[in-house]
């Protein structure tokens, strides 16, 4: 897999050295509300199991998936992926961003490099997102992205029990090129 630099951060294939760090992350409660597939509480060498598996869809060309390492001192804050080529043209990217980098634009820098990549390397022609509509931190990362609300899918997952709404956000590939790929 490719490695995708960023003037902060480094994009690069997840490995099961990562795991120690993913649990520590995707343990905190406030982190793991707003994703749909972490469980709280984290259960103890969960990462090493969630990387294997991750790993090998990966390998099946179903996901891309990158830690994502700050530049400065290669320590990992968070993951973010993409999903693989389909006839449709269309891939899906989900992250999340330890909760000690959060505010900072990582999750925004990281995001733009995936749609980038989505684009100009996998050849898709939409990228879309979702989130839960009382995650504002993730729709917002969205927008500044480049990405388009497109609306709200009322109930339309399950979290802890309940149904949730998602908000929708997506970005064409005539979009990404008429903004100069400056996204």
């Amino acid at each position: 897999m490719d490695l995708i630099e960023t003037s902060r951060l480094i994009l690069r294939s997840l490995t099961l050295d990562d795991a120690l760090k993913v649990e520590e992350y995707a343990s905190d409660y406030d982190v793991a509300k707003t994703t749909l597939n972490i469980p709280h509480p984290y259960p103890e060498g969960g990462a090493r199991e969630f990387i294997t598996s991750i790993l090998e869809a990966e390998r099946n060309g179903k996901i891309a998936i990158f830690a994502i390492t700050k530049k400065e001192d290669n320590s990992l804050i968070g993951l973010i992926n993409i999903t693989g080529t389909n006839a449709n043209r269309r891939a899906e990217i989900g992250y999340w961003i330890g909760k000690p980098f959060w505010g900072k634009g990582y999750g925004t820098e990281a995001a733009r490099a995936v749609i980038k990549y989505g684009f100009e390397e996998l050849n898709h022609n939409r990228i879309y997102a979702l989130a839960f509509t009382d995650n504002p931190g993730s729709w917002r990362i969205m927008e500044k992205s480049g990405m388009k609300h497109e609306g709200i899918l009322r109930q339309h997952v399950m979290k802890d029990g309940r149904p949730v709404d998602l908000t929708y956000y997506a970005i064409l590939l005539e979009e990404y090129i008429g903004e100069g790929a400056a996204i």
